[in-house]
């Protein structure tokens, strides 16, 4: 059932906040995974550098970069 009060919304419009503060690490794992473009990659790294500088969270953005540095190659 959908619930009203949730607005749906499009991953590339997610903050780094968003993709990196939900309420369970799969929701995080998921909000790396779609990061799609270095500039939103780089924001999540400078917000996480600013914020909670978790060593797990920075692996997981830099395996990202990586991703997507192969990806455009």
């Amino acid at each position: 059932m959908n619930n009203p009060d949730v607005q749906s919304t499009d991953a590339s419009e997610l903050s780094p906040e968003q993709r990196l503060e939900p309420p369970n690490t799969r929701l995080i794992t998921a909000g790396i995974v779609t990061i799609s473009d270095m500039e939103t990659l780089r924001a999540c790294v400078a917000y996480e550098n600013a914020n909670q500088q978790r060593v797990q969270i920075l692996r997981r953005l830099e395996n990202r970069a990586s991703e997507i540095r192969s990806q455009n190659d």
